[in-house]
């Protein structure tokens, strides 16, 4: 039993260093690309494209309801999984989480984030 308590925390930690490992390598691959497309480029303009292209991503507004519900539901499965198996600790922890994503809930329905849900609130408050 203590082995498997030794390893908890040693898997804790490699998993987000191998994260990390991963994203460094696939963004070294990305810049190495990016450096031989330059080389072989004449127009300095069409780099700046290439840069654009490449480093643009998609900015999506945050959806406070989904993420809230996510994490509402997986505070839920921690508490459970605390309640079931390990104890008050990963209780505590799964309440924890399960409180932020109520929060996140909440913050979701007060602060809408899309334009549309923007012109329906002022619209709203303009009638009142």
């Amino acid at each position: 039993m203590e082995g498997i308590a030794l390893l908890i925390p040693i898997i804790a930690v490699c998993i987000p260093i191998a994260a990390f490992i991963f994203v460094y390598y696939s963004d070294k691959d990305k810049n190495r690309t990016v450096l031989e497309i330059s080389k072989n480029l004449d127009d300095p303009s069409k780099v700046d494209e290439l840069m654009a292209v490449l480093g643009a991503k998609k900015q999506e507004p945050l959806d406070y309801r989904r993420n809230g519900v996510v994490t509402m539901f997986t505070g839920l499965g921690l508490f459970l999984f605390g309640v079931f198996f390990l104890g008050s600790i990963l209780k505590g922890a799964g309440a924890l989480v399960g409180a932020i994503g109520i929060g996140m809930l909440i913050a979701g329905y007060l602060y809408p984030n899309t334009s549309g849900e923007i012109n329906q609130a002022v619209d709203a408050f303009e009638k009142k």
